[in-house]
């Protein structure tokens, strides 16, 4: 499905589905037109009806990604770009593409005519710049996890997609699952009494050693993947699994606040969900934690947080030494635990069914299958930019209180720290030229 890459003009793409979309809501009185894809029946879909999508980054999330836009038969994939050529290669060969599809700059790829929207899979670092770059060429976005490396950034990136009116989800998929729905609605609803804290447990950080420079293997455009960060000497440490986990999510210069919010952002994203604070922030954070005393990776390792919200609802989040991995909200007649599985006390809650009346939640068919559809409708998606970026920011305001080790006050609405500059200094970082938000 083409379009120019503005997006504007009498005969856009985006044009013409507002009017047909606003055509058929009025005839059948529903919000837009439910197509098949929609419930699942993702059969094959004319060239005229197919998103093209390019996928930028082709590591583990994006071979993730990957599976989730071939089960949609209106989806396309038609570029790949990757900093690591061999890496880009596989991905190439696996869907047929032919190397003037492939691409090691990101903005080569963004600046395609053809291409309609983007899958994001990068380091940390790299979220924002590639994801506003996008928005600017009219690309809707679906990036993963965290949204951001830093509050402004993401404030930035929720504003590039309000301008330039993109659709965009953000990769925090257990919010796509039918379980947590159900746990997050029982909540909402009433089911477990007033909602007094919730307590989440998410995995620790990790260490390692010293890691002396080695030469830049061939094939790896490593001033590329630095980016918009600071120079750094090549190390596989750095960069590649070590095992399972790039080393890059516990490195400062790329994930500000480490596996706080490269993992915990999940978590917390369900927590707001359940909450109804999807829009907004907590006012107030503590927390410490223990960090390495050498070596290359030098973000948290064990963590006690407490966020406390306008409401008067504590969210305590540690590490899961401390806390079972998952979700659990407690409220004055039970409590409700989610991630991949629910449990409830009493047990009785997970068979409560809801009535009219009562808050029903967004159902998804499926994350990327989602954002597909509300790519073709224009709707919102089931976690798009303003919600990303809350359950992150969130996130990177435990990793700031973890560093000061003090407790901190916090303006959602501002979204600044009240009476600390010190604090305040941290929502922000320079990039390094010629990259900037």
């Amino acid at each position: 499905m083409r379009r120019s890459r503005t997006g504007h003009g009498a005969f856009s793409r985006r044009a013409f589905l507002r009017r047909t979309t606003a055509a058929a809501a009025s005839a059948v009185a529903f919000p837009y037109l439910v197509r098949p894809s929609a419930v699942g029946l993702c059969g094959a879909a004319p060239a005229s009806e197919r998103i093209t999508v390019g996928l930028i980054g082709t590591g583990g999330r994006m071979r993730a990604i990957n599976g989730g836009l071939a089960g949609c038969k209106d989806a396309q994939r038609i570029a790949v770009c990757d900093v690591h050529d061999a890496s880009r290669e596989r991905m190439r060969l696996a869907l047929k593409l032919s190397p003037a599809d492939s691409y090691p700059d990101l903005r080569a790829l963004i600046a395609r005519d053809d291409i309609d929207a983007v899958a994001i899979a990068t380091p940390d670092h790299w979220h924002v710049p590639a994801a506003i770059a996008a928005a600017k060429a009219g690309k809707d976005i679906y990036c993963e996890k965290p949204l951001s490396n830093t509050i402004s950034e993401g404030r930035a990136l929720v504003e590039a997609v309000r301008r330039h009116d993109m659709v965009f989800q953000h990769g925090t998929q257990l919010h796509s699952l039918w379980e947590v729905k159900h746990a997050c609605e029982l909540v909402r609803n009433g089911r477990i009494g007033e909602l007094k804290a919730i307590r989440i447990g998410s995995p620790p950080g990790r260490a390692t050693g010293i890691h002396p420079p080695q030469p830049v293997p061939e094939g790896f455009d490593y001033d590329q993947w630095l980016g918009p960060a600071p120079w750094a000497p090549y190390t596989p440490a750095r960069v590649g699994h070590n095992p399972g986990l790039p080393g890059w999510y516990f490195v400062s210069d790329y994930s500000l606040s480490g596996w706080i919010a490269g993992y915990g952002v999940h978590d917390i994203d369900i927590a707001h969900w359940g909450m109804d604070t999807q829009r907004t922030g907590p006012v107030r954070i503590e927390g410490r934690g223990v960090f390495p005393t050498d070596g290359l990776w030098d973000t948290v390792l064990t963590y006690d947080l407490e966020f406390t919200y306008a409401n008067g609802v504590k969210l305590i989040m540690t590490d899961t030494g401390k806390n079972l991995h998952g979700v659990r909200f407690e409220g004055t007649e039970g409590w409700v635990f989610t991630r991949s599985r629910t449990k409830a006390q009493p047990a009785s809650l997970l068979r409560e069914t809801f009535g009219p009346n009562e808050t029903h939640l967004q159902a998804s068919p499926g994350h990327v299958r989602n954002f597909i559809d509300c790519v073709k409708s224009r709707a919102e998606t089931i976690t798009p930019a303003e919600v990303a970026h809350r359950a992150t920011s969130t996130a990177l305001l435990g990793g700031i209180a973890v560093k000061l080790a003090r407790p901190l006050r916090w303006d959602p609405q501002r979204e600044r720290f009240l009476g600390d500059d010190d604090a305040n200094d941290m929502l922000s970082y320079t990039m390094r030229s010629p990259w900037r938000v």
